[in-house]
C-alpha cells in the first residue's frame, strides 16, 4: 500500500524502481503485439464470415489454426537461428531507446511483436468469423440488405459492432498475457522489460522481485477486466450498469 515492495538482493536496488524502470518496455511491446494482432485478425475473420465457404474463407481458417497451433517462442528461435546461418542476418536483440532513434527502436519490437501478435490473432480471428455469422443471420440485418444499403454500411454500421462484444472479452484476456506472459520472447529478444526480470529473480530466488513482477501483473488483469466492462456498455448501448 505504501508503494514499497522491498528490495531486490540480487540487484540490491529497490524493487519498486526496477519495475519503475521494465514496465515501459513490457507495456510498449505488449501494445504493438495487441494491435498487431487485431490488425490482422479483424479484417481477416470479417472477410472470412462476409466469404463463407469460398477460396477466402479456406485460407483464413487454415491460417487461424496454424497461428494457434505454432507456439511463439519456437517461431522466435527459428528467427534468431537460422537467418544468422543462412543469410548473415538476425533481428535487432540489443534494445534502443527511442531518445537514440525512434526508427531503430520500432524496428526492435517489430520482430518479437510480429510473432506474438500472429499468434494472439488466431483466437479472435476464429471468434470474429464466428460472432459475425451469427449476427448476419439475424433479421435486422436481413433488413438493412433488403433497404438497399451498400455492403459497408451493413457491415461496419449494423452487424460488426454487435458481433465485437465477445470479441472484446478474448482482447482482454489477452491483454495480461501480451504483459505478463512474453517471458521467454523478452529472453529470447534481450528485451529488458519484466518477463526476462522475473526469469531471472526465479534463478537468483529474488523473492521480493517475483512478488512485485506477480503483483503488478495481478492489477494489469484486474484493469483490463475492468475496461472490457466499460467497453461492452460502449459497444452495446443495451447494456446498463447500476
Amino acid at each position: 500500500l505504501q508503494g514499497d515492495l522491498g528490495k531486490s538482493p540480487w540487484t540490491g536496488a529497490p524493487v519498486t524502481e526496477e519495475l519503475k524502470n521494465r514496465l515501459p518496455v513490457t507495456f510498449e511491446f505488449g501494445l504493438y503485439s495487441i494491435l498487431i494482432s487485431l490488425a490482422i485478425a479483424l479484417p481477416i475473420g470479417i472477410l472470412s464470415a462476409i466469404r463463407q465457404d469460398t477460396s477466402s474463407d479456406y485460407i483464413a481458417r487454415s491460417f487461424a489454426i496454424l497461428a494457434l497451433s505454432i507456439p511463439y517462442f519456437f517461431t522466435a528461435t527459428l528467427l534468431v537461428v537460422f537467418p544468422i546461418m543462412w543469410f548473415n542476418w538476425s533481428p535487432p536483440l540489443l534494445y534502443v531507446k527511442w531518445s537514440q532513434g525512434p526508427a531503430s527502436h520500432l524496428w526492435y519490437f517489430f520482430w518479437p511483436a510480429l510473432l506474438l501478435g500472429i499468434n494472439l490473432s488466431g483466437t479472435v480471428m476464429r471468434l470474429t468469423r464466428t460472432q459475425m455469422l451469427e449476427v448476419l443471420r439475424q433479421d435486422y440485418i436481413r433488413t438493412a440488405w433488403a433497404k438497399g444499403l451498400r455492403e459497408r454500411s451493413v457491415i461496419s454500421g449494423h452487424a460488426l459492432k454487435n458481433a465485437l462484444i465477445p470479441v472484446v472479452t478474448v482482447i482482454g484476456l489477452q491483454i495480461p498475457v501480451a504483459v505478463g506472459g512474453t517471458l521467454i520472447l523478452e529472453t529470447i529478444f534481450n528485451m529488458p522489460g519484466i518477463g526476462r526480470y522475473f526469469i531471472n529473480a526465479v534463478f537468483q530466488r529474488d523473492y521480493p522481485s517475483l512478488q512485485g513482477v506477480t503483483l503488478v501483473i495481478a492489477v494489469i488483469v484486474i484493469v483490463s477486466n475492468l475496461v472490457v466492462d466499460i467497453t461492452y456498455g460502449i459497444l452495446d448501448p443495451r447494456i446498463r450498469y447500476s
